[in-house]
């Protein structure tokens, strides 16, 4: 951070006129010079869409903030403001790495799944038609347990792969289907608890243990499962919907947040908007481009 800040502080320094007189002297740097440029941009553009709507697009915007008051407290010569702004941003990086880890590694891996990949048009798409069916029979077997009072957690993975999840449970590999989701969370079956993992239309896992969300704010009242989901959604892009035990009401959790009390017909249109409609628009919005 400290050798960025010096960055910003040899720009005014930098006799912008000279620097493209001389460059232009040489057709093959003139050449590199755009390539070079227009690498950077394509990255900044395409790495501030994975972060985008995001605590993390949040911070960022923060952080250039103070880079902006250091440059003008340079440029302005204030001497001590600039010392104080230099030294907070050398200690605040390594603070920040801890405070936003989640965000930081749900940025990483998303590098190498889907949303990258489409970047470069090399996705392969699934059918709208069948991710459609999987929706509206999870809907069917929550609308089933939900009457029942038997809790549920069902995962639906979307870029971010959860091999990692689906190795901490029993794998299925079957089809989706309402009647096998209720069997599978039939209170005291084998596979009852933990959660059932979606992924390639089937169902990958049963059993999966899913990391708890340890955030404060979430109400006492909710139990383990909200807070699992919570916690999956949180570090990754998945989406999850949840059926309480105690209450039969569902909720589904996404992005770190949890939407509660919703009907069937709400949860068949957020489960379609979140896995079909905001793919689909980020594809054409990629393709476009």
């Amino acid at each position: 951070m400290s050798s960025l800040i010096e960055g910003f502080d040899r720009l005014v320094d930098i006799n912008i006129t000279e620097y493209i007189k001389n460059l232009f002297y040489h057709p093959f740097n003139v050449a590199m010079f755009i390539l070079d440029i227009a690498i950077v941009v394509f990255c900044i553009i395409n790495m501030a869409k994975l972060i985008k709507d995001t605590r993390a697009w949040q911070l960022l915007k923060g952080i250039f903030l103070i880079l902006f008051a250091t440059f003008i407290s340079k440029v302005l010569k204030l001497t001590i403001v600039n010392y104080i702004l230099t030294q907070f941003m050398t200690c605040f990086v390594f603070a920040l790495i801890v405070i936003f880890q989640p965000e930081l590694r749900r940025m990483l891996e998303q590098l190498g799944t889907g949303k990258f990949r489409r970047v470069f048009g090399i996705e392969i798409k699934t059918s709208d038609i069948k991710m459609k069916e999987q929706i509206y029979k999870v809907a069917i077997a929550a609308t089933e347990m939900s009457n029942s009072k038997t809790g549920a957690l069902i995962v639906f993975e979307r870029d971010i792969r959860l091999n990692d999840i689906i190795s901490t449970g029993i794998e299925l590999n079957a089809e989706v289907s309402p009647q096998l989701l209720v069997n599978l969370f039939v209170t005291r079956t084998p596979l009852h608890d933990g959660a059932v993992i979606i992924s390639n239309n089937k169902i990958s896992a049963a059993s999966c243990m899913l990391p708890l969300s340890n955030d404060s704010s979430i109400p006492q009242e909710l139990g383990t499962r909200h807070r699992a989901a919570i916690g999956i959604s949180k570090e990754t892009d998945a989406v999850v919907v949840i059926v309480s035990e105690e209450t039969g009401k569902i909720s589904i959790a996404k992005d770190g947040t949890l939407i509660a009390d919703v009907k069937n017909e709400t949860l068949k249109k957020i489960l379609i908007k979140n896995l079909i409609t905001e793919k689909n628009k980020t594809d054409e919005k990629v393709k476009n481009e």
